[in-house]
């Protein structure tokens, strides 16, 4: 299986291409999708749209796993980081790609066994998951690449019948 991870955002949007067959993963690519803050939002977006539409088109992931939203303290970033997602969702779905979603504390709990691990547990765990020499930077990056993970063992879960509730 190939999943496409997304860290949403509209600043950076991290993404990260994971292959994944018999327990064993595979980093295919990675990288950030970077907007200018000097330029008009909705030019941000349409970059935003045209990168993550790129990404689909070339890497043919079978699957996008993205962070649920959920707001913590600032109403603008909390409307912007949305405003990101929609364009990210109709990229996808433009491409055909299937779309899940996972809160926070799945993804630390798929990807370190712990849901309320620290950032620097999931992005280690990743790393060593991925035979990553350096956690990839930005941080968005490898947040994208947990998010991926993280539908992994949560879609083969599923399929052996002992998805979490």
């Amino acid at each position: 299986m190939r999943v496409l991870g997304i860290d949403p955002g509209y600043a950076i949007v991290g993404w990260g291409v994971v292959e994944y067959a018999g327990n064993c993963f595979a980093p295919i690519a990675y990288g950030a999708v970077c907007t200018d803050k000097d330029t008009p939002f909705e030019q941000r977006l349409i970059e935003i749209y045209d990168g993550i539409k790129d990404i689909c088109t070339r890497y043919q992931p079978e699957a996008l796993s993205i962070e649920k939203l959920y707001y913590q303290h600032n109403q603008t970033t909390v409307i912007g980081v949305a405003e990101a997602r929609g364009v990210i969702l109709l990229a996808a779905a433009q491409c055909g790609v299937p779309i899940y979603e996972y809160t926070p504390m799945q993804v630390k709990q798929a990807v370190t066994g712990y849901g309320k691990a620290v950032k620097k547990q999931i992005q280690e765990m990743t790393r060593i998951m991925l035979h990553l020499q350096t956690i990839p930077k930005p941080d968005d990056t490898a947040d994208a690449l947990a998010m991926a993970v993280a539908h992994c063992h949560c879609s083969r879960s599923r399929l052996m019948g002992t998805a979490p509730r």
